[in-house]
């Protein structure tokens, strides 16, 4: 991170998307600061009064300033540049240009798995809270990402404690302050155990009821996957998982009783098909592909390389993949030239062998 980093928020009308887009155009904040008035209105699109701030280096004196209010509360700044921002994180449209985090800064490193829910938690809530996160420790180098709010997110944070992997909380605040207040424990404690407190709020930021909704984008671009464990029928829960999926990210959902108000959000994720239900541990680790079964192992061993033998239709489906990960359903048609009945098939075929998967919302991912 560099000052010319930190003094870009603190420029006044440029915002987390105008910040990514400048330093996206011009590689670095340095050379954004170093750029000339036809580079910022002609070349970046810049407002006239926006690049005059930018020239006159308005934000340096702030940023100098929270320099050294970070150092005075233990806080590390990093930039969607550096080498310790989160990777997964960095590709979002609408990322902060700059996160605050105290604690273990390799925690937003790891493999991580975002689990949010209401703050109205059931005893069945807690109860898959403390199932799915127990069994979640056989995987290797996982980071638990929530938003240390009352009911599932405070219950994910306890769980992973109690099993020993890092968690990560993402406040609404200007570290090292905390809300709810009454969470103050808790988050010394995820601090303790070697995870980390994370914001994208300067400490001259003032308090506005927008600032929770723009805190649940990071924690649904903070993890790999997104796991709802209870919802009723609409909520911030909701929210953080459509963003989630706008992100392209696995969505997971807990289901409930018919009966339960607490589950209709979750059931209706599910039947709607924009979720995949799951019911252990188990389940996550597979839709994430963190883990293969004995079996599946000794299979692919005891097979011919699979990719030798794919047909042609199947050659085309995996080749669209080259450019990302997760392809939809209109693009592979475009890309293919393929009939419909003909791309179902060679997707079929495909997912049967374990190259590819479906996601919700008539996607594919690439394994």
């Amino acid at each position: 991170m560099t000052i010319e980093d930190l003094a870009l928020l603190f420029t006044r009308g440029i915002g987390s998307r105008g910040a990514s887009h400048l330093v996206d155009y011009f590689g670095t904040a340095e050379a954004l600061f170093s750029a000339s008035y036809a580079e910022l209105t002609e070349g970046a699109g810049l407002r006239a009064d926006l690049a005059e701030r930018i020239l006159k280096k308005e934000g340096m004196a702030d940023a100098e300033t929270e320099i050294r209010y970070a150092r005075r509360n233990n806080i590390c700044i990093i930039s969607a540049t550096d080498d310790d921002y989160p990777e997964q994180l960095r590709d979002a449209v609408d990322r902060p240009h700059i996160l605050f985090v105290q604690g273990n800064v390799e925690a937003l490193r790891c493999k991580t798995l975002s689990m949010v829910g209401t703050r109205e938690m059931t005893p069945s809530g807690l109860h898959a809270c403390n199932t799915l996160v127990e069994g979640l420790k056989k995987v290797d180098n996982l980071a638990i990402v929530s938003g240390l709010a009352y009911g599932v997110d405070s219950a994910c944070h306890r769980a992973a404690i109690a099993n020993n992997i890092p968690t990560i909380a993402v406040v609404p605040t200007v570290l090292p302050e905390v809300v709810p207040s009454p969470h103050r424990a808790l988050a010394d404690e995820i601090l303790r155990k070697g995870g980390a407190l994370v914001s994208e709020l300067h400490s001259r930021t003032r308090q506005n009821g927008q600032l929770f909704i723009a805190r649940n984008r990071i924690i649904a671009g903070l993890g790999m996957g997104l796991v709802v464990v209870e919802s009723p029928a609409s909520g911030g829960s909701l929210a953080t998982a459509d963003i989630a999926d706008s992100y392209g990210r696995t969505i997971m959902a807990v289901p409930g009783r018919l009966s339960d108000a607490m589950s209709f959000g979750t059931n209706n994720l599910i039947r709607t098909g924009r979720a995949r239900l799951v019911l252990t541990a188990d389940d996550i680790i597979a839709d994430m592909g963190w883990e293969r079964t004995l079996s599946e192992v000794v299979a692919e061993e005891q097979k011919s390389p699979v990719e030798d033998n794919l047909s042609p239709a199947e050659r085309l489906v995996l080749d669209a993949f080259t450019k990302s990960a997760i392809v939809d359903w209109p693009s592979l048609m475009d890309s293919t030239g393929l009939s419909m009945g003909e791309l179902a098939m060679a997707t079929l075929n495909l997912e049967m062998v374990g190259l590819i998967r479906t996601l919700p919302g008539k996607r594919y991912e690439k394994v």
